[in-house]
């Protein structure tokens, strides 16, 4: 294990490697092809109101390829739903259900850069979390030559044991890695504070021209002036002031402008955030990803949990070894109890920014999702194809829901995340 340099995954979290092997650097998504992703996924059988289909894009941000798919069709984007939301930068394939269409209105819809293949129709929408996983197959460019071989088989027989179970940069952001502060104000009931980090807050890795417009929204808080700076391209943005000119104080109002999953992912961003701190602080303490220790959570595939005692530490132990149980963390959330197994870590963050499971549900209700909290897993596991090329590394790998290709990636690169995205 080493420590990773990287201010921005300090930032989030993501303070380790689970490798002493020296990075092979390169960068990741030269090209979109570079970055191949398929969804694991069973088309739903039967019939109903929804068509199912498959898309495919190239470079396309998930939420603006769905309005743009509605707009074509003359429905509204709510009618839209999709299991998983993947990477932008990247050549993509899943599965989308959309209520109330036929093959034939589907046809008409001509996007660049966007394929549509209508495969059946169900009774019910596909919602987020319904997918058995996502296959990867992914290029990194520009590596450093020298033992590239032998070090990319370092990680590779690592990531078959477990690498950190990290959530990827994608959750957060990394030209503008603002997701989770956004989430933490919601959280606090700090309605105009939430705004400011969305709209004001500006990144170095930004244009001048919007770190500017965001930097003058801050310190005037005129939300006219600022319409007239923010480029057409930050549509959410200028949603919000635009509902801030014409209602100055309400900054609630402004932030439900935005689509309810947007919303949502501000507060699970938050969630994530303090996974990936809580990750961290386990792996400071030397414990190992495979090795149950007194107060480890357990999670079982049926969902249920139980709390490793110095008593039961060898049964759990073998339960961990045989693939019956893994070791994980809780996010904490709304449920009654639920943070009984936050790790003190976590439990120490969540009181130093005075936020406990009411907030959650406070922010539930403003949100419209339920925030239950839930358990992840400390550890990803896979079975790794792997080729050089001169210097290019393939990777060919499957992961489960809610596991991130960033986060294998970087461990065998070991660079700047800038390089990732």
């Amino acid at each position: 294990m080493i420590a990773s340099p990287y201010p921005l995954e300090l930032t989030l979290g993501m303070r380790y490697y689970a490798t002493d092997e020296r990075g092979i650097g390169g960068r990741l998504r030269r090209s979109a092809e570079d970055f191949a992703v398929e969804e694991c996924s069973t088309p739903p059988s039967g019939s109903g109101p929804y068509l199912i289909v498959r898309l495919t894009q190239r470079d396309w941000e998930l939420q603006h390829a769905v309005k743009e798919i509605a707009k074509r069709l003359g429905i509204s984007h709510r009618r839209i739903g999709w299991a998983g939301t993947k990477d932008r930068r990247a050549v993509t394939t899943q599965l989308i259900s959309i209520y109330g269409v036929s093959p034939e209105d589907l046809a008409r819809v001509q996007l660049k850069e966007i394929r549509l293949e209508p495969i059946g129709t169900a009774g019910d929408a596909l919602s987020l979390g319904q997918l058995a996983g996502n296959r990867f197959a992914i290029w990194i460019r520009g590596c450093t030559t020298e033992s590239l071989a032998e070090r990319v088989g370092t990680v590779t027989e690592s990531a078959r044991h477990g690498l950190p179970n990290y959530v990827g940069y994608q959750r957060f952001g990394v030209i503008r890695p603002v997701t989770h502060l956004v989430g933490e104000r919601i959280l606090a009931e700090d309605y105009e504070g939430a705004v400011l980090a969305y709209v004001g807050m500006p990144f170095p890795a930004e244009s001048e021209e919007i770190r500017s417009a965001r930097e003058d929204y801050s310190a005037t808080l005129d939300a006219a002036q600022a319409l007239r700076r923010f480029p057409r391209h930050l549509s959410y943005e200028r949603a919000m002031l635009h509902h801030l000119a014409v209602h100055p104080a309400d900054h609630a109002g402004a932030l439900r402008v935005l689509p309810p999953k947007l919303l949502s992912i501000f507060v699970s961003a938050f969630q994530s955030y303090l996974f990936n701190c809580g990750l961290s602080d386990r792996m400071a303490a030397g414990c190992a990803l495979d090795e149950p220790v007194p107060g480890d959570l357990l999670l079982f595939p049926d969902g249920k949990t139980d709390i490793v005692t110095a008593r039961a530490q060898r049964a759990a132990a073998l339960q961990v070894r045989r693939g019956r149980a893994c070791i994980a963390i809780a996010l904490p959330g709304a449920a009654p109890g639920g943070d009984r197994a936050t790790s003190p870590g976590v439990r120490c963050l969540l009181d130093e920014k005075g936020l406990t499971p009411d907030s959650f549900r406070r922010a539930a209700a403003f949100v419209g999702t339920a925030f239950a909290g839930t358990a992840r897993s400390v550890a990803l596991a896979t079975e790794i194809e792997t080729r050089t090329e001169g210097d290019a590394v393939f990777l060919d790998f499957t992961l489960g829901p809610g596991q991130y290709a960033t986060t294998v990636c970087r461990e065998y690169m070991k660079a700047d995340p800038l390089c990732m995205v």
